[in-house]
């Protein structure tokens, strides 16, 4: 989505509401103990002269890593950074204290970021508009409570109201069928906003509880001919990422209207 914004010459706003630690070491003993790469980042890598389209997102982890391979990877943070011009602006927040710190040392150094140690889904009232007015907004929450499905669906709905023109991208997870909350997410934003592009992302059968199978992506005011583009993408995607046939009554992806 920055790609298309960027085609444009006017400066943007990027602004994340959960920026993390901005980047990540592969290598490190948590990222090892789960290994999660391997099923993605490991298999596209494996496979990037077939994905073309993606030639901004490989070209960031390329920069980070000058010898070769992805063992640093960039978080959306750095991801934002690599592509953005100097003119343009990135407000990146953060709460928990560790990964604010984290942040700082990554990306504290360059003049175009401001970085806030904050509450994400109430700082994005509070420095939204932002100036210059136009950009993407990421809402990238980990979800870790129930009541936080609700709290981002009504973060997005003011977040909206104050600047309805922005371009949002909310990230959202497709948990096991008694633990799911995306379909109350999104039908709670739907009573407030009339439109926008709903995508998801299938790479493993949906079990009753435990574990993440997929995950989706709502986009308000979705940059031209983005819907065509995914469409042809994420068919592709889901047939790399897959981890097991996902049957009929799971499809492997969808791209649809709120």
């Amino acid at each position: 989505m920055l790609e298309t914004l960027l085609a444009k010459p006017k400066p943007l706003v990027y602004v994340e509401s959960h920026a993390g630690a901005g980047r990540y070491d592969l290598g490190a003993e948590q990222a090892l103990k789960t290994a999660e790469y391997r099923l993605g980042i490991e298999r596209l890598w494996e496979r990037r002269d077939a994905f073309p389209e993606l030639s901004a997102y490989l070209g960031a982890i390329s920069a980070l890593n000058p010898d070769g391979g992805f063992a640093t990877y960039p978080g959306s943070p750095a991801l934002a950074a690599h592509l953005l011009r100097a003119e343009d602006r990135l407000i990146l927040m953060e709460l928990h204290p560790a990964e604010s710190q984290t942040l700082r040392r990554h990306l504290g150094g360059d003049p175009r970021i401001g970085i806030h140690r904050r509450d994400g889904l109430e700082g994005l009232t509070a420095l939204l508009p932002p100036k210059p007015a136009r950009g993407l907004v990421l809402i990238d929450p980990p979800y870790e409570l129930v009541s936080e499905y609700a709290r981002v669906a009504d973060a997005l709905v003011a977040a909206h109201a104050r600047w309805p023109t922005g371009v949002y991208a909310l990230w959202f997870p497709r948990l096991g069928l008694q633990r799911d909350r995306s379909a109350d997410l999104i039908g709670r934003i739907r009573r407030s906003i009339p439109d926008g592009l709903l995508c998801e992302l299938t790479v493993r059968r949906q079990v009753d509880d435990f574990g993440m199978h997929g995950s989706g992506m709502l986009i308000l005011n979705p940059p031209w001919r983005l819907e065509e583009r995914l469409a042809d993408l994420l068919p592709r995607l889901a047939e790399l990422l897959a981890i097991e046939a996902t049957g009929r009554s799971v499809p492997a992806w969808k791209i649809g209207r709120l």
